[in-house]
């Protein structure tokens, strides 16, 4: 029996998403931009991001792993479940979350995608870049966004302006940094901070003041460099805590 996927099974998209190191990076980019955005006060309402940081933005990822590699249908009822847990929170708290802050979250997996694995991997052809973003194009149409670019062109442009428009360091990103420390320890803590230096755009990367240090740069060209010495491994397990070591190699679709 043919079973329709959401994304085609040679997808470059799946290439990125199959690899657990990768998404991590994602992970890792997605979580200082929240951090920076304008609307991260929706995040705080229901307490969940402050109480458990890592969990509440790990689980957007992994909730983005589970649609890239469902089947077309199974896709789209994820798509439908997150769509309905934010009109609820919506319900809750009686206003709507602005369309840009949608469109912010879907503009940072598709950056944070090609990014991710350009860093880690190979430079992605304009082809392939088109296919990233069509892919989340389609996760935004299901989800009803508006205004969404018709192409990766357009993206690009407007990728830009909500850089520009929609971010700034206020006192919840002081505080969400803080949780980051709280929950990582010290070591996880600088690891993260050194991917977030080579993954995020320039602008989030000056309002954070976010360095790599040589140490780091050393670790990422031994891991690039690594066909038999497993670094990419280390940094698998090393991002996040112990108790999410076995989530992390759930995602790990390429072993």
């Amino acid at each position: 029996m043919y079973m329709k996927y959401f994304v085609d099974e040679h997808s470059i998209v799946r290439k990125i998403w199959g690899e657990a190191d990768t998404v991590l990076f994602i992970f890792a980019g997605a979580a200082a931009e929240f951090a920076l955005n304008k609307a991260v006060d929706w995040l705080y309402f229901t307490g969940k991001l402050p109480a458990d940081p890592l969990d509440r933005l790990f689980s957007t990822v992994t909730y983005a792993h589970k649609i890239l590699f469902a089947t077309y249908d199974n896709a789209n009822a994820a798509i439908d479940q997150i769509t309905a847990i934010h009109k609820q929170v919506e319900t809750s708290r009686g206003s709507q979350i602005p369309d840009w802050a949608y469109r912010d979250v879907l503009f940072m997996l598709i950056d944070y995608s090609i990014r991710s694995y350009e860093l880690l991997k190979r430079k992605l052809t304009v082809e392939e870049k088109t296919e990233v973003y069509n892919v989340f194009y389609k996760v935004g149409m299901r989800m009803g966004l508006k205004d969404l670019p018709a192409d990766y062109e357009g993206w690009i442009t407007r990728r830009l302006g909500h850089l520009q428009q929609n971010l700034e360091f206020g006192a919840l990103t002081h505080d969400l940094f803080k949780q980051y420390l709280k929950h990582l320890g010290y070591f996880r803590y600088w690891l993260m901070k050194n991917v977030q230096a080579l993954v995020v755009p320039p602008v989030v990367k000056d309002l954070l003041h976010l360095k790599s240090t040589n140490g780091f740069s050393c670790v990422l060209s031994g891991y690039k460099s690594s066909g038999t010495l497993k670094i990419n491994h280390f940094l698998r397990d090393a991002l996040l805590p112990a108790a999410y070591r076995s989530k992390i190699r759930a995602l790990n679709k390429l072993d």
